[in-house]
C-alpha cells in the first residue's frame, strides 16, 4: 500500500506542474491587470504606469515570468498583492480559517441531510416519499448556487431576519469572546452552510438509493432473510453498511467540494472567506492572489480523490488502488 501510496504522490508532480502552467496561461491572457484600475489617470501618465509595470516585471515574456512564479514558491514566497500591497500567504491565512469552518459545517448538513434521504428513497422506492426525493434532487442539481443564495438570503435574511446578512461575527461577540463569539460564528455560518449543503446532498441520495437497493437483491441479504433475520437487522447490518461504505470513503472530496464550492456562496452572504477573496481578486485583476488561489484549489482536488482511494483501501480491504 505504501508503495502505490509514494507512486500516486510522484504522479502527481506532472500534474501539478501542468495545472500551474495552466492556470498562469489563463492569467496571461486576461485583459487589464490591477495597476490600470489602481493609477489615476489625472497624476500618472502611461510612461509611469510603464514604468511601474517595467518594475514588477509584467513586461516579461510569459515563459520569465512562470519561471520566476514557480521558483518563487518553491522557496515559500507567494507574491504580493497588487492591491492590498502585503504578501499573498498573509491574506491567505486571514481568510482560509473562515472558509474551513463554512466547508465542515456545510459537509455536516450534507450529511445530516443526504443520509436520511437516501434512505428513504432506497425503502420507499417508487412510492410517494421516493418521488418526491427525486423532485428535490432534481431541483437542487438544476438550480443555480447564486439563485438559491440569493432566495435564502431575501427570505431569512431581510423577510424574516432569522439570520445576519454578511460578515463572520458581530463586532459585539468579537470584543466579548470566549463562548459569545463561538455563538455568533455559528450564527452567520448557518444560512450559507445550508445554502451549500442542500445543493450538495444530490449526488450522495442518487448513490446511496441506488447502493441500496442493488444490495437489496444481492445473494447474502437473500440467504439472510432465508434464514430468519428480521428485515431491520438485515439493513443496519448488511445492507446499509455495505452502501455506507464508499460514502464514507468520499467524506475528503465532500469537505473539498465544500471549500472550492464557497465561492459564490461567500460573494453573495459578503463571507470573509477565501472564496470572496477569489471573486474580488479576479474582478481586480489581482493576479497574484488569483493565481496562487486557483492553484490551491486544483491541488486539494488532486489529493482529494488520493485521500478517497486511500480511505476507501483502509475500510474496505476488497478494494486496492492501483
Amino acid at each position: 500500500m505504501w508503495k502505490t501510496i509514494v507512486r500516486r504522490l510522484l504522479i502527481l508532480i506532472p500534474q501539478i506542474i501542468i495545472l500551474s502552467l495552466l492556470i498562469f496561461l489563463l492569467a496571461q491572457i486576461m485583459p487589464g491587470d490591477a495597476l490600470r484600475g489602481m493609477i489615476d489617470p489625472a497624476t500618472h501618465t502611461p510612461e509611469d504606469l510603464y514604468r511601474m509595470r517595467y518594475e514588477l516585471g509584467l513586461l516579461d515574456p510569459w515563459y520569465i515570468q512562470y519561471v520566476r512564479w514557480i521558483g518563487n514558491i518553491l522557496q515559500g514566497d507567494f507574491g504580493r498583492s497588487l492591491i492590498h500591497g502585503r504578501p499573498v500567504i498573509s491574506i491567505m491565512e486571514e481568510r482560509m480559517i473562515n472558509t474551513v469552518r463554512l466547508s465542515l459545517l456545510t459537509s455536516l448538513f450534507t450529511y445530516i441531510i443526504a443520509l436520511p434521504f437516501g434512505i428513504i428513497a432506497a425503502r420507499k422506492k417508487d412510492r410517494v416519499a421516493d418521488k418526491s426525493i427525486m423532485i428535490y434532487t432534481f431541483v437542487a442539481l438544476s438550480m443555480p448556487t447564486v439563485v438559491l443564495s440569493v432566495i435564502n438570503l431575501l427570505l431569512f435574511g431581510f423577510r424574516w431576519p432569522i439570520f445576519p446578512i454578511m460578515g463572520s461575527i458581530d463586532i459585539q461577540a468579537a470584543a466579548a469572546g470566549g463562548f459569545a463569539a463561538f455563538i455568533s460564528r455559528v450564527h452567520h455560518l448557518i444560512l450559507p452552510a445550508i445554502t451549500l449543503a442542500l445543493l450538495s446532498t444530490v449526488s450522495i441520495i442518487y448513490f446511496l438509493r441506488n447502493q441500496i437497493i442493488d444490495n437489496e437483491s444481492s445473494d447474502y441479504v437473500t440467504t439472510a432473510r432465508s434464514k430468519g433475520v428480521p428485515i431491520g437487522k438485515v439493513y443496519t447490518r448488511h445492507i446499509l453498511r455495505s452502501s455506507l461504505l464508499p460514502i464514507a470513503g468520499g467524506f475528503a472530496g465532500v469537505v473539498i467540494g465544500a471549500f472550492s464550492g464557497s465561492v459564490f456562496i461567500e460573494s453573495v452572504f459578503s463571507y470573509p472567506g477565501m472564496g470572496q477573496l477569489f471573486i474580488a481578486s479576479i474582478t481586480g485583476r489581482d493576479f497574484p492572489v488569483a493565481n496562487v488561489l486557483i492553484l490551491f484549489y486544483a491541488i486539494m482536488g488532486v489529493f482529494a480523490v488520493l485521500i478517497t482511494d486511500i480511505v476507501l483501501t483502509i475500510i474496505d480491504p476488497r478494494i486496492r488502488i492501483k
